[in-house]
């Protein structure tokens, strides 16, 4: 491929509609994908950026499974939720499509019958781990067991989510069905295999002794690791009663693999796009002057890599990926994401719950962006990005620009005189930025490009404060005049340049200083002397950000919190059953309903309360360790449930003559076990 392709291909990881999209893959494919995307669009290159919902994993038969619905109403839901996400965040997908579209089924399909009529599988009849009282072959994530390799206890078939290693289910150590729990047997059954072995030498070729260079490099280390360790045949069907139905003969009741299916996804999104837009799909794909991007998570690696660049190889007639800027992972206030704990900040929820603030989250997750190393997702963090950087230093500088601009000319551009050292020096180091950040961009070094952004921001900032028009306008009319000009040259600039990161404001912007479409490029920034003419009148416009408060910070906290405690509820298991005892035993307990009359703290005790408590047969002392769940103030006047013949006990010198019951809530705090005591008074027996 040329140095400057004549069109790009770019695809993102196509997420499964087992649930919505979340920070995590915002910050790790999305976001930088769109950048990228936007990016060259500013270029004025040809750009089919796709992507799709895919909805044959079996995740989506497990969502279904757990929600007693089918795969069907499993995908349709979620896709719509995804589909809407990104379109209200700005994702500009040229076509976000879906695997289970008839144009996909029917790529996919075709696809297959090439490489088999091709005689590019190998047919193998194999053992593979079956659930005999579900009376089907698991799926690989259907069953979780030891990792082979680092001994992570809940691998699942696949690959192992704590070492990142891809295995097949038979190499599982103590393997699982988690569909009843029990353990799987072998049985028999046979599939078509895509002999990677035999694309081993291609890809050293292609990847170890062509040493992607300008690949980043978590990818060709693990490219190289799979292709050292060497490469087995893969299979590309399973059975399964969800997917694509094998095409050919003699394979009922089977499928496509999810991974053979899933990345051919992108070719059928794109030739989805090529009819409704009246294009041809095929240059996209079979044209060596085209660039073919995969924007992944660390997770993808393999797949796009390896296995589907061995896929296009085998048929013989595609281009191969150019680069794949894989991502790591994003975690949550110090844990790791999880859907199934609702561990998760979720796109549709944030987007609720700060409206027309997209661009906001956008650079958050770009500052902190997971190019090189999992990074953390803090709201601390969001809350500070957006006060200290994008009110404090973007926001503030147009503001200024702007009402001086109406306060002292009507908001019209006022005509420069002459330039002094660093009018010329400011303008001069403005024309620079867009080789700047176009250098970061080109090398995916997006949280890089961001920060050169800011920094046109910054110069604006310390011009202004270093010229001080406010100053000058009383004493310099002709030198004020200037100075705004000069600023009004840098808004316009952060106009085109802020593009790619935050959309959304440059739309406010570009409204606000009266841009109109077409009439200002991205190159012209560093070309052009003049950005916005003298004459030009601007709009009032409006504050590009707001400050965000703590409450609306806390409030994300509190959500948080509380699916911590829902997920600790949900997988709390009950104490185990104790010994049996006989109706003897229990007649001999002596529970009564008694009243807390007088409470005070144990000194230089941490969790104990000492009690005088009224039983209807004597007022005693009970000692009892509830101090961190409840204040002695609180409790004095509450009726609660006594053991009273239990005996005695001495705690920290004090005898305690009897019991309390409690129980403890989800979040750890004690609650009181209680009758009915609605005019019941002490000294009641409980039976």
């Amino acid at each position: 491929m040329s140095q400057d392709p004549k069109r790009y291909t770019i695809t993102a990881a196509l997420p499964y509609t087992n649930g919505p999209v979340h920070i995590g893959h915002l910050a790790g494919v999305y976001v930088p994908a769109d950048i990228y995307a936007r990016f060259q669009r500013l270029q004025g290159k040809d750009v089919a950026f796709v992507c799709g919902s895919d909805e044959h994993g079996v995740p989506i038969t497990i969502k279904a499974k757990k929600e007693g619905i089918t795969p069907q109403q499993v995908v349709d839901k979620y896709h719509a939720i995804i589909k809407k996400s990104f379109e209200d965040f700005g994702i500009t997908f040229d076509n976000y499509s879906r695997t289970s579209a008839k144009v996909h089924h029917d790529t996919a399909s075709d696809f297959f019958k090439k490489l088999y009529n091709d005689g590019k599988f190998i047919e193998e009849v194999t053992e593979q781990l079956y659930d005999a009282e579900a009376n089907q072959f698991l799926a690989d994530r259907f069953i979780v067991g030891t990792c082979p390799k680092c001994g992570f206890e809940e691998s699942y078939g696949d690959q192992c989510e704590n070492c990142g290693t891809s295995h097949n289910a038979t190499d599982l150590i103590n393997p699982k069905s988690a569909i009843s729990g029990n353990t799987p047997e072998l049985k028999e059954t046979k599939h078509w295999f895509l002999p990677l072995d035999q694309y081993e030498s291609w890809l050293k070729e292609w990847i170890v002794k062509g040493h992607k260079k300008d690949w980043k490099t978590n990818v060709y280390g693990q490219c190289k690791s799979w292709i050292d360790d060497g490469l087995r045949p893969r299979a590309v069907t399973r059975d399964l009663d969800w997917g694509i139905p094998v095409p050919i003969d003699g394979a009922e009741g089977k499928v496509l693999y999810v991974w053979f299916d899933a990345p051919i996804g992108y070719i059928s999104a794109t030739k989805e796009w090529a009819e409704r837009e009246g294009k041809d799909w095929e240059p996209y794909w079979k044209n060596e002057d085209t660039k073919l991007l995969h924007f992944i998570g660390k997770d993808n690696i393999v797949f796009h890599c390896i296995i589907f660049p061995s896929m296009l190889k085998a048929d013989g007639s595609y281009i191969l990926p150019n680069n794949v800027p894989a991502n790591e992972f994003l975690n949550l206030e110090g844990n790791k994401i999880s859907t199934s704990k609702n561990w998760a900040v979720w796109l549709h929820e944030y987007l609720d719950d700060f409206p027309n603030q997209q661009d906001v989250l956008r650079y958050a997750l770009t500052a902190n962006a997971p190019e090189t190393k999992d990074n953390d997702f803090t709201w601390a963090d969001f809350q500070a990005r957006n006060n200290n950087e994008l009110v404090a230093i973007f926001g503030n500088f147009i503001n200024r620009v702007v009402v001086l601009t109406h306060k002292y000319y009507d908001g019209v551009v006022p005509e420069a005189s002459e330039f002094s050292e660093i009018d010329t020096q400011t303008l001069n180091e403005l024309q620079a930025y867009p080789a700047v950040i176009s250098s970061s961009i080109e090398r995916y070094r997006f949280r890089e490009a961001q920060a050169e952004l800011m920094n046109v921001a910054r110069l604006g900032n310390k011009y202004l404060a270093d010229e001080e028009p406010w100053k000058t306008i009383k004493t310099d009319e002709a030198r004020t005049k200037t100075v705004m000009y000069v600023a009004l040259q840098i808004a316009s600039a952060l106009a085109v340049l802020s593009e790619p990161f935050l959309p959304f404001t440059s739309e406010k912007l570009k409204k606000a200083l009266q841009i109109t479409k077409g009439s200002l490029e991205w190159n012209d920034v560093s070309t052009k002397k003049e950005l916005l003419a003298s004459g030009h009148t601007i709009a009032k416009g409006e504050l590009l950000f707001s400050k965000i408060e703590d409450e609306q910070i806390q409030k994300q906290l509190d959500k948080l919190e509380q699916s911590k405690q829902d997920n600790a509820m949900a997988n709390k298991k009950a104490e185990p059953q104790k010994d049996t005892i006989q109706f003897d035993d229990f007649t001999k307990l002596d529970m009564r309903v008694g009243t807390i009359i007088e409470a005070e703290k144990m000194p230089k005790a941490k969790k104990l309360l000492v009690l005088k408590v009224d039983t209807g047969i004597d007022v005693r002392t009970i000692v009892s360790g509830i101090a961190e769940s409840f204040t002695a103030e609180e409790i004095i006047g509450k009726q609660v449930t006594v053991l009273v013949n239990l005996a005695p006990r001495a705690l920290r010198g004090v005898e305690s003559e009897g019991m309390i019951l409690m129980t403890e809530a989800p979040d750890g705090k004690l609650v009181f076990v209680n009758p009915d005591t609605d005019g019941v008074t002490n000294g009641a027996t409980i039976n």
